[in-house]
């Protein structure tokens, strides 16, 4: 199958939230939300994509799809661990009540049922979708606890004593919540505890991402419906610092939040370990249209997720700057996938990456793409960060689909998708501008010619 690097994208139709991200037995593995039968979204599979190192990925098909009562109508997003060898994979299983007649793939007035499913592998490749799945959480039926169609996307972590994992939920469809369960044997699960805020924060919590960091414990939620400016996508990545009592699963969650991603088009993170044991995030970027291909959805380049003090802080993976290290003079110099522009701005000065343009505003950076993607009503045309603390060092990812600003190594990042940008980068004030490309793939690709998908990652 074809490799794609940078910027993972959607094989052909449509993707959306990234998956079951791990290293596991030498690759990382990202499976993702996917819908194989057109550029849209409807009855949800899981896709796979694996990597040596981050940059170079190959997409490996289907590894899940409906089979049994509970994902009848779709396999919905979970988490992966590793235990005594095997992959295990937790995801939300839903069952429509009532069939949109005219169109299967969904159903009427949010009319379904969400479980929670477990399915293992040997190899990370293979998956029994026949016979291999369990329910291990059924569906949720008392009200007190959560909701019994709105509760998905479970992320399961190994603690000090047992396995935990984490549910986002809703309280009557008036603000999110997170449930937390533990288990013995990864099998049989025992509710334990709620956390909430509130419904200024939005009335569901989806893909809950909780784990610790050397600078303290993060957690990371995308709640529906939180903003309330009038703009297409109110649906939010957002992270905060936590403090977190395993025994009881307490989690005191602070008021004050960050945006994961300031260009608002990035939504559902998920975290896992690198091969060093950085703690690593990929992200849904989402497109309000198909590229030209025919795809929809892509994925944020792998940061580098860590805490100091109240901030939280992106930044780019190192594997990705080292893989963008050939220095070039001029983007047309750049190979297919991408480029990195590296400069700073001071007060009042503007960069313009091929129509996206980056304008420094006191202490501020401020993206519009006017210029480079479509205009319809509630479009997000304009992102700015908060105040920056640590100077205005910029580097700048680039391909045809996505832009990414890294700000002062991750202090705050914007992603933007595009359409249409040039190959052009100028900055005003006579600023110096670094430019690179990505170096040949000569460690993956080395010795892999003429072999097949099978045989190059088995």
């Amino acid at each position: 199958m074809k490799r794609q690097r940078l910027h993972l994208k959607a094989p052909d139709n449509w993707v959306n939230d990234p998956n079951g991200f791990i290293y596991y037995k030498g690759y990382y593995h990202l499976f993702y939300q996917y819908f194989p039968y057109g550029p849209r979204w409807g009855t949800m599979h899981w896709g796979h994509a694996v990597s040596r190192d981050l940059v170079t990925w190959e997409h490996r098909g289907i590894a899940l799809y409906p089979t049994v009562r509970e994902d009848r109508n779709g396999c919905f997003s979970g988490s992966a661990i590793e235990q005594d060898g095997k992959l295990y994979l937790v995801y939300t299983g839903v069952r429509y009540e009532v069939v949109n007649p005219e169109d299967p793939h969904t159903c009427l007035d949010e009319q379904f049922e969400s479980a929670q499913l477990m399915i293992t592998s040997e190899d990370g490749f293979h998956f029994d979708n026949e016979n291999g799945k369990t329910v291990i959480i059924p569906p949720v039926t008392d009200k007190e606890i959560g909701d019994r169609t709105h509760t998905r996307d479970p992320k399961i972590w190994r603690g000090t004593d047992a396995w935990y994992l984490v549910l986002g939920s809703t309280v009557e469809e008036k603000y999110g919540e997170l449930l937390f369960f533990r288990s013995e044997d990864l099998r049989t699960w025992t509710y334990v505890n709620k956390a909430w805020k509130g419904p200024e924060y939005g009335w569901m919590w989806e893909c809950p991402d909780f784990f610790e960091t050397e600078g303290g414990a993060v957690l990371m939620v995308s709640p529906m419906g939180l903003l309330k400016n009038g703009e297409k996508e109110k649906n939010q990545a957002v992270c905060f610092p936590v403090g977190f009592e395993e025994s009881a699963c307490r989690m005191d969650i602070p008021d004050e939040y960050q945006f994961t991603d300031y260009g608002m088009d990035l939504y559902a993170p998920q975290t896992t370990v690198d091969a060093e044991g950085r703690r690593v995030m990929e992200a849904w970027i989402r497109m309000p249209k198909p590229a030209e291909a025919g795809w929809i959805g892509m994925f944020c380049s792998p940061r580098v997720v860590e805490r100091r003090g109240e901030h939280i802080y992106f930044r780019m993976h190192p594997n990705i700057r080292a893989a963008c290290s050939e220095e070039i003079t001029d983007p047309a110099e750049a190979s297919p996938d991408g480029y990195m522009a590296v400069f700073e701005l001071e007060d009042g000065e503007q960069a313009d990456i091929g129509g996206l343009l980056i304008t420094r505003d006191g202490n501020r950076i401020r993206a519009d793409r006017t210029a480079v993607y479509p205009s319809f009503e509630g479009a997000h045309l304009i992102s700015e960060t908060p105040e920056l603390k640590d100077g205005c060092r910029l580097e700048v990812l680039a391909d045809d689909s996505l832009v990414e600003i890294y700000i002062n190594d991750g202090e705050y990042v914007i992603s933007n998708a595009v359409y249409g940008i040039g190959k052009t980068v100028k900055v005003s004030g006579g600023k110096t501008v670094r430019l690179y490309t990505m170096k040949a793939d000569k460690e993956n690709n080395e010795g892999m010619e003429g072999k097949s998908s099978e045989e190059s990652y088995e």
